[in-house]
């Protein structure tokens, strides 16, 4: 479920990011942000970079400092995983039409990907991922995630898709206590 409106982070300081992750951990803080968050956005003037309503530049970045959070939390423990997936969302293919040459597998179900071009997010990550040992799944949405984690025994997780997504899914991991990385 992608937000209703669109956006480019790219604008923000890394250093904000990091400086709120930072205060947020050290004072465990991590569900407890809306006023400090709502002063930092003020401060750093994020509505008018980005263009959006503050509450909606607040629901973004409570889910990207969600994210961000669990990532710290849970990265001494992925690293140490054995099998590690990569899941990559359908949309983020560059040609979503019979230009893409991925091949779809319902059995599991995923989108293989035929490499048919090297400037596709889905073949630089795919050819990424399997250099270092991952196994990667091109996949149509996040219900299709829980059956393959189970069928193929995975104990690390890697997902790149949206904030909505990523949340939804984390309530899963958290429940099989898989530690995970995510990249909105």
């Amino acid at each position: 479920m992608p937000y209703k409106f669109t956006f480019d982070l790219t604008v923000v300081p890394k250093r904000f990011f990091r400086d709120l992750a930072l205060v947020i951990d050290s004072r465990r803080l991590h569900m407890k942000t809306g006023r400090a968050l709502r002063r930092l956005v003020d401060k750093f003037k994020l509505s008018e970079i980005v263009g959006l309503d503050v509450s909606d530049v607040l629901l973004v970045l409570e889910d990207l400092v969600d994210i961000y959070i669990k990532n710290l939390a849970y990265r001494s423990e992925f690293i140490k995983s054995r099998k590690k997936v990569l899941f990559l969302p359908h949309c983020a293919r560059k040609y979503i039409d019979y230009r893409c040459k991925a091949e779809f597998d319902p059995d599991i179900p995923t989108y293989r990907c035929g490499r048919c071009s090297d400037d596709c997010q889905i073949n630089q990550a795919t050819r990424i991922a399997g250099e270092l040992g991952y196994d990667v799944y091109v996949v149509p949405g996040g219900s299709c995630i829980p059956n393959i984690i189970k069928r193929f025994g995975y104990d690390g997780v890697v997902g790149v898709a949206c904030g909505e997504e990523i949340k939804l899914a984390s309530i899963y991991l958290d429940q099989k206590g898989l530690p995970a990385q995510a990249v909105p």
